[in-house]
């Protein structure tokens, strides 16, 4: 009988699902849902909002899809792993029913209650032991909540995160892991738990916080409504949950100190780990518990996010003429302008607001544009080339911290798809970059099968973890590439002095 493991992705452009054969380490069916991307809500401006009902849906519509496909028989699908979009806040009264949308990781609402808290904290507390300011986080979208509609709030059972609310969803019981927590910037690195003085601060009362559990542990099993709804056996069990990016660097073997992982699917990141606890002082790029983090042997990830990334490239796509265009045509266009776009310019800063900005507000721009002179080609390899600048601006953030950055690794998916973003992130940043036939929906599964402890060792896990290519930068293209990332960096200086 074969041992299948079932991952999840909950996303906020898709759900993605994914049947691993552990023995083999390949996915047998992986399929995201919905079709085209999921909405998100923007009641007010800044707002970014979703209905957890909806990733709900799109999980059982996955979740029957590949077993279907996988052709699943009873008893062999031993364990399921959930990967999550991180930093979204959802509410649940005592019957488990959602109070609110989900405030979801873009979403600028919070930033003042989140300058407060570190206002009032000061940094003496927040940076050696929050390792970040509270900034826009979930503990400030809950302080939102409690100040802004207090009658909502009143009803609050417990609060939780986008992956922690489908475990519920799955097996009637609600918990959450370390590295959650400290992603919400609720986790105390000094004293390894709970920051009761956050707590204090913001009046979040310590019962509506769940239950912790390891990110690798069995963490509840499938209910019988569930078994219902999805069609999955009564008693599976689930063994990981992770943020998407701890667990885009769990899925690509990122697990050591020095070890890198990038991403660029709605936003774009660079997730690096290390074993000290390291901050930016400023809070650009941000430090979170690792998900094989243990108290006597300690594992961080820091993390670089640049929140308009793919939303930037998509926004384009529909601009250009919605499902009529595809992405490798857009890849094969942009290819035709030379390096630097004719002097264009796209500072991608249009998703809510960037925190290697400090939590400015600045929008996206196209500056530089000569009408008599630029095509679709310059705008489509400017959005590229802007939206890997802004990646290097964090990159020499987290570099200025002491963070060794020679080797990325990266899933062969999103905007790694284009050659050109490829090679505008090799050469802009000076690295290495190995890409890996894998997404998040394969690093779930994978973290269930450790979690349940069906493989033998960590060599075991990642059997099946295909290297598709390495590329490294050209010496002759590095001073090109330099003078693109000068010229972006001016004009977001002439837009804003104060952020270098």
């Amino acid at each position: 009988m074969r041992s299948l493991l079932l991952g999840l992705d909950i996303g906020s452009s898709s759900v993605k699902a994914c049947i691993l054969d552990a023995s083999s380490g390949k996915s047998l069916a992986s399929k995201a849902f919905p079709e085209i991307e999921m909405p998100i809500q923007s009641p007010q401006n800044g707002w970014a909002e979703q209905d957890p009902e909806l990733w709900w849906e799109y999980v059982k519509q996955g979740i029957k899809y590949v077993c279907q496909q996988a052709q699943v028989k009873t008893g062999e699908l031993k364990s399921i792993g959930i990967a999550y979009q991180m930093h979204g806040l959802v509410c649940v009264d005592k019957a488990q029913r959602v109070l609110r949308p989900s405030i979801i990781w873009c979403d600028s609402r919070a930033v003042g209650q989140g300058e407060k808290a570190f206002q009032e904290l000061g940094a003496s507390y927040c940076l050696p032991h929050l390792l970040n300011s509270p900034g826009n986080f979930t503990a400030s979208k809950l302080r939102w909540v409690i100040e802004n509609q207090p009658e909502l709030a009143a009803q609050i059972y417990k609060i939780m995160l986008p992956g922690d609310y489908i475990a519920m969803k799955l097996s009637g019981e609600i918990l959450t892991s370390e590295t959650g927590l400290s992603e919400g910037i609720f986790w105390d690195f000094k004293e390894n738990g709970i920051s009761k003085a956050l707590l204090k601060q913001m009046e979040i009362p310590m019962e509506w916080i769940p239950e912790v559990v390891p990110s690798f542990s069995v963490q509840g099993r499938v209910h019988e409504e569930a078994a219902l709804e999805t069609g999955l056996e009564k008693g599976i069990p689930i063994s990981y949950r992770a943020g998407d990016q701890p667990n885009n660097a769990f899925s690509l073997h990122v697990l050591k100190p020095g070890e890198l992982a990038t991403t660029a699917g709605t936003s774009g990141t660079v997730y690096g780990v290390c074993n000290t606890p390291l901050y930016d002082p400023k809070s650009r790029v941000n430090t979170f518990v690792h998900v094989n983090h243990k108290k006597e042997l300690p594992s961080y990830g820091v993390l670089l996010c640049v929140n308009g990334t793919g939303i930037l490239n998509s926004w384009l796509k529909n601009l250009l003429g919605g499902t009529s265009v595809s992405y490798e045509e857009m890849n094969r266009l942009a290819s035709e302008a030379p390096v630097g776009s004719g002097n264009l310019t796209f500072l991608p800063f249009g998703n809510g607001v960037e925190r290697i900005l400090q939590n400015t507000p600045l929008g996206a721009h196209l500056m530089g544009l000569d009408l008599l002179k630029h095509s679709k080609a310059h705008v489509l390899r400017a959005a590229q080339e802007g939206i890997v600048a802004a990646l290097t601006f964090g990159f020499k953030i987290m570099r200025g911290m002491g963070m060794d950055l020679q080797t990325v690794k990266a899933g062969h998916a999103n905007m790694f798809l284009s050659p050109l973003f490829r090679q505008t992130f090799v050469e802009m940043n000076q690295v290495s970059l190995e890409l890996y036939a894998t997404d998040g929906a394969q690093g779930a599964a994978r973290g269930a099968g450790i979690g349940l402890e069906i493989f033998k060792d960590e060599e075991h896990a990642f059997k099946g973890l295909d290297l598709l290519e390495t590329l490294e930068p050209s010496s002759s293209q590095s001073e090109a590439y330099e003078a693109v990332y000068s010229q972006w960096l001016h004009r977001l200086t002439q837009l804003n002095s104060t952020l270098t």
